[in-house]
């Protein structure tokens, strides 16, 4: 070993050898014990990585890495998610060709991730830009077209007028487009989608049995937003042939219904609208749809006028007012609601503000008759219900079910579940995609391309920037459009449209194990063996986007054939972020880290090592230059240590020396499986501190703490290994095991609380009773004079950890 620990020689030693051997690029078929590590592959849209991906990229390899070195056969692939939107707006910004930059960006991604150290099986990387690639996105397409699962229509879709495209609603944050944050508005367009609603409830159950991080189960359950609940329809006063669906959770509140309100889309809007009114309703309905829907349902007074038409309520029999307003969003339910003010917030200020009547029809539980307050809000809660005719009396759960019950006799509704899922939208007015592979025929209407000739090429073309009139830049080019129809051989429209880039990484995982199969997306037996993934990490923000698409697409393939299994990733844990100083990075704040400079300054492993140890993975942590130091300092020290004591440290260890060993062991080993990277870390400084108090450290002691190190600081920890004479890489090395039983402490420090508060500490033999432990924090002075009675105490006892008293 040199005399100097010289970071930027030692990583480069290490990645040139590792790329040499090949040591992570392995016969996919031949392998025994199968483990795919997979992480979110990048968007190649800005000029380089961003420390919060090398964050997350560190987090994903130091389990692989920890997996390989407990014999599994780790597959670790790395590509590049390199068409969409976002790499567009960089070009477009940059004044350069999407297919110039995104090439150069990328070449400067892979140097980055070679620096990073990964264990990357780069003879298996997928760039989605690739024809190679697209050929199969197309496909995928066309299976599920061919499978009923993809269809076009005309519908309100999200415009963002800066990108110039429609937005999936997944990609519209608080009414801005997550790309650019430009203000949302609403254009009507034709669009292609996917029937990922076909899905829902599949969706929602399999999340209970899946080993996701908590965060992102919930995040997709929320916005999958199951309701249970009826359709009931309110027949037109002057048209009884005709009636308006509405849904609702609350059926038992038919009798409250005291108006109707329609979306200012609803096609029976011009129906009833009376000629009196006719004026004021177009006017309204104009400008309602010149606005985006959070400013239709934002909070605050809600506005709406009167279609001069009325409906009758199919319970009362009564007639019941129909309004316009922008706060119902056509799409969403019915495009309808039964207003009942009495108890609906928004419904109770609507009528409010209007004058409309608002009739009570729930009173609170165990209600037995007599006078009731008069309503001043709404009331929401559950109860019985009263001034409901037959219905009155019951509590809410038995009215709601008794209500359905009746309507399905009367044939005026049904028990129906409604979701907030929306079908995915896929289709793009941009340049920068893969072709939707449709073509359209006078004669022969919608046809599929034939699967022999994908890929449908994007071609070349110098105006890429997409122009705001509804259209992608490739209706322009005539030699693209102009087409054959696979049906009948006569002329034929192209289409234009570019699928979004989250069809593309909804399926990137399949292609890994199989790039390069020039005959099928993925290859059956190589599929069935390798997938799903064992585990996943990646951020907490695509929950709803890419994660719910990848299911969706499981899903689908597996129903179609194609698959064996219908859930992509067996596990998936949800990183934390990285701030700097206590703030968000971000390039107005002049905080953002970038890692070539830290790289080039610390090393590879200095960085990934202080990222793991700012704080818990899964939260994340607050970077600091004062912070990476302390870590430089670390590696410099064990590197000196051993160097130092390669060649002499060959005795056996004592005792005490040989069960903190084992004891640190367990803990590194726990903390890695637990994800918990910043204790593990800790714990080797801790040990590190312990051996050079030591006269000579053992040998056995420093081979350990170049294996443990290893997943956190690949590069140094070969460095150490040979330096310790030990033969090939020590990621081919195994882990080491603890005895459970040298693991045990001698002393241990038990915690004595009263009411949650620290009162004192005792120092007891490991593994000392409950009653030994109270006798001891009850003698304490310290901890007697805050117990008024030991009679009527509590006790909350973690063995070998804390006691805790509780009095009251």
């Amino acid at each position: 070993m040199d005399q100097k620990y010289d970071a930027a020689s030692v990583e480069r030693k290490w990645q040139e050898r590792w790329q040499e051997s090949g040591i992570y690029e392995f016969d996919l078929d031949k392998a025994t014990d199968p483990y795919y590590n997979l992480m979110m592959f990048p968007y190649p849209s800005a000029e380089g990585l961003h420390v919060g991906n090398v964050y997350a990229f560190t987090g994903a390899d130091i389990h692989g890495r920890f997996q390989a070195m407990r014999g599994h056969d780790v597959f670790e692939p790395m590509g590049f998610d390199a068409f969409g939107i976002h790499s567009e707006n960089f070009a477009i910004k940059r004044g350069v060709h999407p297919k110039t930059l995104i090439a150069q960006n990328v070449a400067h991604f892979r140097e980055q991730l070679h620096r990073l150290g990964g264990r990357f099986a780069w003879n298996h990387a997928v760039e989605t830009t690739d024809p190679d690639y697209y050929r199969w996105t197309q496909w995928i397409f066309l299976q599920l077209y061919k499978g009923g699962l993809a269809y076009k229509r005309k519908a309100p879709v999200n415009w963002c007028p800066s990108c110039k495209t429609v937005l999936a609603n997944e990609q519209v944050i608080s009414g801005r487009c997550e790309r650019c944050d430009t203000e949302v508005t609403q254009r009507e367009l034709e669009q292609w989608f996917f029937d990922i609603t076909r899905y829902a409830d599949r969706l929602l159950e399999n999340l209970d049995h899946l080993d996701w991080s908590e965060v992102i189960k919930t995040a997709q359950r929320n916005w999958i937003g199951r309701s249970e609940g009826a359709e009931l329809h309110f027949a037109l006063k002057d048209r009884p042939s005709q009636s308006i669906a509405v849904f609702t959770t609350r059926p038992d509140t038919v009798y409250g219904a005291t108006f109707l309100v329609l979306a200012p889309e609803h096609p029976l809007v011009a129906e009833l609208t009376s000629p009196d009114r006719k004026g004021e309703v177009d006017a309204y309905v104009s400008a309602a749809l010149d606005r985006k829907a959070e400013e239709r349902t934002a909070a605050g007074e809600k506005s709406g006028v009167f279609t001069g038409g009325h409906a009758v309520n199919p319970f009362s029999g009564k007639p019941v007012p129909v309004w316009v307003a922008e706060y119902v969003l056509w799409g969403y339910g019915t495009g309808a609601i039964m207003a009942v003010p009495g108890h609906d917030e928004r419904d109770f200020a609507f009528a409010t503000r209007h004058g409309l009547p608002i009739v009570r029809v729930v009173a609170p539980s165990g209600y037995q008759g007599g006078e009731l307050l008069e309503l001043t809000e709404a009331y929401t809660e559950y109860g019985t219900a009263i001034n409901s005719q037959e219905f009155s009396g019951l509590p809410t759960e038995q009215a709601k079910l008794a209500v359905i019950a009746r309507a399905e006799d009367l044939r005026v509704g049904s028990r129906r579940t409604s979701y907030h899922l929306r079908d995915w939208l896929i289709s793009r007015q941009r340049y920068w995609g893969p072709p939707i592979p449709m073509i359209y025929c006078k004669e022969c209407g919608l046809q599929p391309v034939r699967e022999e000739d994908l890929p449908v090429l994007l071609p070349d073309v110098v105006d890429f920037v997409p122009k705001g009139t509804g259209e992608s830049p490739l209706a322009a080019i005539p030699s693209f459009v102009e087409a054959t129809c696979p049906q009948c051989g006569g002329p034929a429209r192209r289409e234009t449209d570019v699928s979004d880039n989250f069809l593309d990484s909804a399926w990137y995982f399949l292609r890994y194990p199989s790039s390069g199969d020039a005959v099928r997306a993925f290859d059956p037996s190589r599929t069935q063996k390798w997938l799903p993934v064992d585990m996943y990490i990646g951020g907490k923000e695509h929950a709803v986007l890419h994660l719910l698409y990848t299911r969706f697409l499981c899903m689908a393939l597996h129903d179609l054939g194609f698959l064996s299994f219908e859930e992509p990733f067996q596990r998936f844990r949800a990183h934390g972020m990285i701030t700097r100083n206590g703030a968000k990075m971000s390039k107005s704040r002049g905080n953002v880290v970038n890692p070539d400079e830290f790289f080039d300054r610390y090393g590879a492993d200095t960085l990934r090592a202080y990222l793991m140890f700012t704080g818990p993975y899964e939260e994340g942590g607050d970077f600091s230059d004062h912070g990476i130091e302390g870590v430089h300092r670390f590696l410099h020290r064990l590197y000196h240590l051993v160097r130092e004591n390669a060649s002499a440290a060959q005795g056996a260890a004592r005792e005490e020396v040989v069960r903190r060993r084992h004891r640190l062991i367990r803990r590194v080993t726990e903390d890695i499986d637990g994800l918990k990277y910043n204790t593990a870390i800790a714990a080797l400084m801790e040990q590190l501190n312990f051996l050079q108090r030591e006269e000579q450290p053992s040998r056995e002691d420093l081979r350990t703490m170049a294996l443990l190190l290893a997943p956190f600081a690949p590069h140094i920890a070969e460095e150490l290994w040979e330096g310790l004479g030990e033969q090939g890489s020590v990621h081919a090395a195994h882990w080491p095991a603890y005895d459970p039983a040298l693991c045990q402490e001698d002393t241990v420090t038990i915690v004595v609380q009263v009411n949650g508060k620290l009162r004192d500490r005792l120092q007891v033999p490991s593994g000392t009773p409950e009653a030994v432990v109270r006798e001891a924090a009850l003698a304490s002075e310290a901890v007697a004079k805050h117990i008024e009675s030991v009679q009527t105490a509590r006790y909350v006892f973690v063995p070998d950890r804390l006691l805790n008293i509780v009095t009251r």
